[in-house]
């Protein structure tokens, strides 16, 4: 029974992950009606970014995670002026090609980088510490990540329905001609 319990509590940390890289994939694509296929790669630039960070600079895990979220905003940001922004009003299968060279760039440009070798995220004592709840034994990340994606999830709704840049995201995921017609910046 303490077997499936764990496994159920490590199902749900997992399941929590999947979803907010999936949210990621909704907001693209219910936003701008593209396909980002380089999403995951970009994921994976801010990962190794955090590995660098403390296993080769030595810099705190904290410093780590700010410098992960600051290296994906800024690739997304750079990729979304310098691919996709120039093909906004492109037929469909431009978008769609131009965002799986940009996943094929991004995947090649790691392995050029890394050498193809495969690098594991360094242990943060804080989060991999074992708690023991009676006869269960569980990480506190396993803990810390559902509760931290429901806390996220609820921002992100808080933001969207609530704020005027949700107002304009939630427009633009209606009718996008008639939002930039209405004075929305759809850029």
């Amino acid at each position: 029974m303490i077997k499936l319990i764990q496994t159920l509590i490590s199902g749900l940390s997992l399941g929590s992950i999947y979803a907010l890289i999936a949210l990621g994939y909704t907001m693209v694509y219910g936003i701008a009606k593209m396909l980002n296929f380089a999403h995951g790669d970009i994921i994976m630039i801010g990962a190794y970014a955090g590995i660098v960070t403390v296993t080769q600079l030595g810099l705190p895990p904290v410093i780590a995670i700010v410098l992960s979220v600051s290296v994906c905003a800024l690739l997304g940001m750079t990729i979304e002026h310098f691919a996709y922004k120039p093909l906004r009003q492109a037929p469909a299968l431009s978008v769609l090609i131009t965002a799986i060279g940009v996943s094929y760039l991004l995947q090649n440009l790691a392995t050029y980088i890394t050498g193809g070798i495969a690098r594991a995220y360094p242990d943060i004592p804080f989060l991999t510490k074992v708690m023991q709840m009676g006869s269960l034994s569980v990480k506190r990340i396993t803990i810390i990540t559902p509760i931290l994606t429901i806390v996220l999830v609820v921002i992100l709704v808080i933001l969207i329905q609530k704020t005027k840049i949700g107002m304009a995201m939630r427009a633009v995921s209606r009718d996008f001609e008639t939002s930039q017609l209405m004075g929305i910046k759809i850029n």
